[in-house]
């Protein structure tokens, strides 16, 4: 990825620390009798900088929003997803994308899911890289300490807005 933004290859390899946090997330999706009703979980970007997501069956549920419309992300047991965080969307300026997505119900199938998010180190800046920006191309985000980001993020979270958003310039 470093080397498609042409920076040094191991420029993300080195925002990792041994504080750095990796959470695993287990989700198991039960039927649900009103699915047009009920999320499975509302929408929502990642924090951190990626996440992988393996799911255990072929049971359509993640949607990724673009441009106003909901799309269904395709669904095969035998892969790993990888979806793009919010801080790498900060560390590229903006050129990789943290999506919004959510989890639909499913009326008929349960689904389980495990999901790895990995962070960086609490006191750790989150900013573009510096190689990213010129005169044509400046900051699109602020700088922000890992943990100052968190802080924000869950209260985002519960009221349906993206910390990412207030950390636009």
């Amino acid at each position: 990825m470093a080397r498609l933004l042409e920076l040094e290859e191991d420029y993300f390899l080195n925002q990792f620390s041994d504080k750095a946090p990796t959470t695993v997330r287990i989700n198991h999706y039960v039927p649900c009798p009103t699915p047009d009703i009920v999320l499975g979980f509302k929408a929502h970007s990642d924090d951190g900088v990626l996440a992988t997501l393996l799911v255990d069956n072929d049971v359509p549920a993640l949607q990724v929003l673009r441009d106003g419309v909901w799309y269904g992300v395709p669904t095969n047991p035998r892969s790993l997803l990888v979806n793009m965080g919010d801080f790498m969307e900060v560390m590229s300026n903006g050129i990789f994308k943290s999506p919004v997505h959510r989890v639909v119900a499913n009326a008929e199938t349960e689904r389980t899911s495990i999901a790895m998010f990995y962070g960086l180190d609490p006191e750790k800046v989150i900013e573009p890289a510096a190689d990213l920006l010129h005169q044509k191309q400046p900051a699109r985000y602020k700088k922000v300490k890992t943990k100052d980001y968190m802080a924000g993020f869950y209260e985002h979270f519960a009221r349906g807005t993206r910390v990412l958003d207030s950390m636009k310039v």
